[in-house]
């Protein structure tokens, strides 16, 4: 997957949640996008126009409560609530400033409020599953990957499962997680960096 990671700023300083948030959301599109153009690739109808539009929002929605539940390890209670609201926002600006894109016409506000609206909803639903250190339990992974059938041509629906849950999903979470851990702690990330560099001269 070619997309740079921001896992450290270049300047020293704490930085507020909202702003970690603003990096965060960056990423997500850029997965979200990555992921839509594997599986179009891949021959999955994704037509543009509201399945397109539906199946980027899906998988934001799924990005930002994966999101949410690492900062609820990483961050106090304010902090991850200041950080997670920040997040929803962006992307929902992301989905709004992309809607002719996405959609092909749009009434203006409207792709944003539908992406708060999928998000709180989506939170609701995830908060059924699990999310450890390990990731995301079997049932969050199966739940986004319904999500994503829901939206696809019917010639598609049984090939989605086994490729959102054993491609879609771990790839664009461990590149998630990477990022999330040089923000939210990047003494630990910087540590991790080390070690891999001694693991690749041994």
């Amino acid at each position: 997957m070619a997309i740079r990671l921001k896992t450290k700023f270049h300047t020293p300083g704490q930085r507020s949640p909202a702003t970690l948030a603003s990096v965060v959301a960056v990423l997500a599109w850029k997965l979200a996008i990555e992921s839509i153009k594997r599986m179009r690739k891949a021959d999955y109808d994704i037509d543009p126009g509201r399945p397109y539009f539906d199946f980027v929002c899906e998988y934001l929605a799924f990005l930002a409560v994966a999101a949410d539940r690492v900062a609820y390890r990483a961050l106090d209670e304010a902090a991850r609530s200041e950080f997670t609201s920040a997040l929803v926002k962006n992307i929902a600006r992301f989905v709004e400033e992309n809607n002719i894109m996405l959609l092909g016409e749009a009434v203006p506000g409207e792709s944003q409020r539908h992406f708060i609206d999928l998000f709180n909803r989506r939170a609701a639903d995830y908060a059924e599953f699990d999310y450890t250190e390990q990731g995301p339990d079997f049932a969050f992974k199966r739940f986004f990957a319904a999500c994503l059938r829901d939206v696809l041509p019917e010639k598609d629906k049984l090939w989605v499962i086994d490729q959102a849950m054993d491609i879609e999903a771990p790839e664009s979470l461990k590149m998630l997680e990477k990022t999330l851990t040089g923000l939210f702690n990047p003494e630990q990330a910087k540590s991790q960096r080390r070690q891999d560099l001694r693991g690749s001269i041994d």
